[in-house]
């Protein structure tokens, strides 16, 4: 997997069959509580980077797809199942990445929790990054 020199995020799976790069910075990052990112990483939260289209490119191999709902397209990895990206037409011009995926986890700061109503409520969050209840188009919810 070879990562251009202008790309400031990179990311990749578990075995590191595919990766990504984006040569800008995030329009924007979260924590999602959402049921089905939930359920799609089976974690109780995830975290996500937003990345405009035309910045960004696979590298390694092209993940595989799987249409969790109309209008939502999932990418994670072929081989080792790793979830990587979220793209849905609700969002047009740009992809989610994992935050998990950044090959360099310093790089992800994240700036709000979203569809913060369907938490798991065993898990305690003490940050004092602002709550949005259900999606808002302000947080870049997925």
């Amino acid at each position: 997997m070879t990562a251009s020199p202008e790309a400031q995020l990179r990311g990749h799976c578990l075995c590191q069959s595919v990766g990504w790069e984006a040569a800008g910075p995030p329009l924007w990052t979260c924590y999602c509580h959402c049921e089905s990112c939930r359920r799609n990483c089976a974690a109780p939260v995830t975290a996500f980077l937003g990345i405009a289209d035309g910045t960004w490119r696979w590298t390694g191999a092209v993940p595989a797809t799987y249409a969790s709902s109309p209008g939502v397209t999932r990418h994670f990895c072929p081989r080792c199942g790793t979830p990587i990206a979220f793209e849905a037409t609700r969002f047009p011009g740009e992809i989610h990445f994992h935050a998990a995926s950044l090959t360099d986890q310093t790089a992800f700061r994240p700036e709000n929790h979203v569809n913060h109503d369907e938490r798991v409520p065993w898990m305690q969050i003490a940050d004092d990054l602002p709550r949005h209840g259900a999606f808002s188009d302000d947080g870049g919810a997925t």
